[in-house]
């Protein structure tokens, strides 16, 4: 065994197979004898180049970083350039800050001219083509790994498409001689034993459903909250319903995906809380607005506007409530984005409709019909305002959204408004209603008639959109959340 001061450098592969005959002189072990032998344990001042087949989450590449890290040996891959590289959503924020780059090297390049895709193998930084050499030096620095190849796309102008990482054991005579010749020139460079890369302060998982009709955030809103929870010391992981297991790593639960009781969605909030993790939206939350009923009487208690509203029960359903007329609109307790919401023209035809709805609820949400052209939504945040938007009714029908039988959506316009100039009544009602539910994140729908406002509804998790809710202020609107998700975790740690 080599002095353990003295600086080295320790390949690893799945298979020794894999480092052919011709490859540079140095030490090479199998990924099998890194992991259980002692003597690497003991070494120190190394630098462990991981040349495993894939690094796929909890498999052996995964591991020798890993190991490598808590050995105190530089990993190269480290156990963060492996996560950056297995989500799409924190490589694609990584490479914004390459784009100008991208542009100015592929702009110069012949094979690019004609082409609307190209690809680049990067190994250990250096690339074939001495034109790009600048580009996959600063790809390389962005995500330090041995074998690349980044894929670019021109739509107008190029970006970076996707980025995998290469195994030794598929490389072609061209590829394994450039690999020898990359390899020589990386191991001649000093070795550089320096400290690690301090992680971020927290990790906080993004609950979503990627097959959501209308879900609550799109891909670009996640991608914005990942790159503002950067700037705070949040660490974004996007995750699913399979990932309920190991929800206890993170520090923060952020939903952004249709809540309801009788769904795993509460069953996260509920699980996230008995953690100790921060979570928005919060069992409670959930609890109260996903049911249109509670909130009906919760309005009604302390005299905050709404359109006239009765509940109705199975028991007495031909009693309709005389004063209201028609149309009438009626509302199953738990639906959202639209659904569940039916407008009866005539008393024949809410007699009809409600045989219906009550087999699916004992109670039923009798309400006025208000027709508007748009509705106000203002998100409201920790008792604040956070946004305001009109939306406005989709075309020829009476709501914001229209769902087809298909199971397709569609939706109205909106326009986006500073707070200062939404009129005062809209956000101090607005704020009225938000407040009696707590202190998450909520939003506000309400109708304008006049000078007069009623509420519609209060919302857990309301939709967050890219170019939709952030059309007026931009990146501060994912930046404030982020914020607060902050305080409440340094709120937590001082208990």
């Amino acid at each position: 065994m080599q002095d353990k001061n003295t600086s080295q450098h320790l390949v690893v592969v799945e298979n020794r197979k894999d480092w052919k005959a011709g490859y540079p002189d140095i030490r090479v072990v199998d990924a099998k004898a890194y992991l259980s032998q002692p003597e690497f344990l003991e070494m120190r001042r190394v630098k462990v180049i991981n040349l495993c087949r894939h690094y796929k989450y909890l498999e052996t590449g995964y591991y020798c970083s890993l190991l490598a890290e808590a050995r105190h040996h530089r990993a190269l891959p480290s156990i963060r350039t492996i996560t950056d590289l297995s989500s799409r959503l924190i490589y694609s924020l990584n490479t914004e800050e390459l784009e100008g780059a991208v542009q100015r090297a592929l702009a110069k390049h012949q094979l690019t001219r004609e082409l609307d895709r190209f690809e680049l193998d990067i190994i250990f930084g250096f690339c074939k083509a001495s034109e790009l050499q600048n580009l996959a030096r600063q790809i390389y620095e962005v995500f330090p790994c041995p074998l690349l190849r980044v894929e670019f796309r021109r739509d107008k102008t190029w970006r970076v498409g996707a980025i995998r990482t290469l195994s030794l054991n598929t490389f072609s005579e061209e590829q394994s001689a450039f690999f020898v010749e990359a390899c020589n020139k990386f191991l001649q460079k000093p070795l550089r034993i320096g400290k690690p890369k301090q992680p971020s302060r927290y990790d906080m998982a993004i609950l979503r459903n990627p097959n959501e009709t209308i879900p609550p955030s799109d891909m670009g809103a996640l991608q914005k909250f990942a790159k503002a929870g950067k700037k705070f010391g949040i660490d974004v992981e996007i995750i699913e319903k399979k990932d309920y297991a190991s929800l206890a790593e993170y520090d923060a639960l952020f939903i952004r995906e249709t809540t309801n009781i009788n769904h795993y969605t509460y069953r996260f909030a509920k699980k996230a809380e008995a953690e100790g993790m921060v979570v928005i939206d919060d069992p409670d939350s959930i609890v109260r607005c996903t049911n249109k009923v509670y909130l009906s009487e919760l309005l009604a208690s302390k005299k905050i506007p709404t359109p006239r509203s009765a509940i109705l029960h199975k028991s007495s359903s031909d009693m309709l409530p005389k004063d209201m007329g028609f149309p009438m609109v009626l509302k199953i307790p738990d639906g959202s984005f639209s659904r569940g919401v039916y407008k009866a023209n005539t008393e024949e035809e809410a007699k009809t409709m409600l045989a219906e709805l009550f087999k699916k609820s004992d109670l039923i949400l009798a309400q006025e019909f208000l027709y508007t052209d748009f509705d106000w939504r203002v998100g409201i945040l920790n008792r604040k305002p956070l946004f305001a938007c009109k939306y406005f009714m989709f075309k020829a029908h009476w709501q914001i959204v229209k769902h087809e039988d298909s199971g397709q959506a569609e939706e109205g316009n909106f326009e986006t408004f500073l707070i200062e100039d939404v009129p005062p009544t809209v956000i101090s009602t607005a704020l009225a209603a938000a407040n009696l539910i707590g202190d998450g994140l909520y939003g506000v729908d309400l109708k304008q008639k006049g000078d007069k406002v009623y509420i519609i509804e209060v919302n857990d998790n309301p939709n967050l959109d890219a170019g939709v809710e952030d059309a007026k202020v931009g990146d501060a609107l994912y930046e404030t959340i982020m914020a607060e998700f902050l305080r409440r975790l340094e709120l937590r740690r001082k208990v």
